[in-house]
């Protein structure tokens, strides 16, 4: 499988330069202030004899540095810059993790066809929010509060069966990784491919998006049968 940067090479429309993010304290009180995004701070990866594991201390985390370490995560999470600034004041090498369903939801989708339907939106000159590449080599499209529960009828009425294709709507009780967080395991740094912008503040419908997405998940799920 291609890695971001390749597959960016390959995709006119979604080449955009590698994004280094800033330290993850700055980034956290500029998502809250710049925004309005809810932060809290999630896990960070530690190295314990020579070896880079998770702060949570299971050697098998799934998402090493990048996970909620409080059960009570959606209290916790802030709008306040000032708040923000003194939670990653506690663990300055925190995860930033960012709650769905509040100011916006998220369509997590394959790495693959997230690049495909993204060149397949900017032909049609959809209007597009912020998106990132997270863990797992996953495409999160940010979309506007309520997506989560459009989404499985939407599919449906395109044609496509939501068991079908690996399009995840993320809403309330969930939550994404945010840039610049680097996620353990060989996963690598969360990175911006479309970055939260002025011109992208208003955020699309999922109605909007669907349609690309959709089609998008739905070749990927064909190519990886006939593999």
């Amino acid at each position: 499988m291609l890695s971001v940067e390749e597959t960016m090479g390959v995709t006119e429309a979604a080449h955009v330069p590698r994004q280094h993010g800033g330290p993850l304290p700055d980034s956290a009180v500029r998502y809250a202030e710049e925004r309005h995004w809810d932060v809290f701070p999630g896990t960070w990866l530690e190295t314990v004899d020579g070896r880079e594991r998770c702060s949570c201390g299971n050697a098998a985390c799934a998402s090493p540095g990048a996970h909620p370490f409080r059960e009570d995560w959606a209290a916790q999470a802030t709008g306040s810059p000032v708040a923000a600034r003194r939670l990653w004041g506690s663990h300055p090498r925190a995860s930033i993790l960012l709650p769905t369903g509040r100011t916006f939801d998220a369509l997590d989708v394959p790495e693959t066809a997230g690049f495909l339907a993204l060149a397949r939106m900017e032909r049609l000159d959809l209007a597009l929010g912020p998106v990132a590449c997270g863990p797992g080599r996953r495409m999160v499209f940010f979309v506007l509060p309520g997506a989560a529960v459009k989404v499985a009828d939407l599919v449906r009425r395109l044609g496509w069966s939501p068991s079908g294709i690996d399009l995840v709507a993320k809403g309330e009780g969930g939550y994404v990784v945010a840039p610049p967080t680097r996620v353990g395991g060989g996963q690598g740094p969360v990175q911006w491919v479309r970055r939260p912008t002025h011109a992208n503040r208003w955020l699309p419908d999922v109605e909007e998006l669907i349609s690309p997405l959709a089609y998008a998940c739905g070749r990927d799920a064909a190519a990886a049968r006939s593999r």
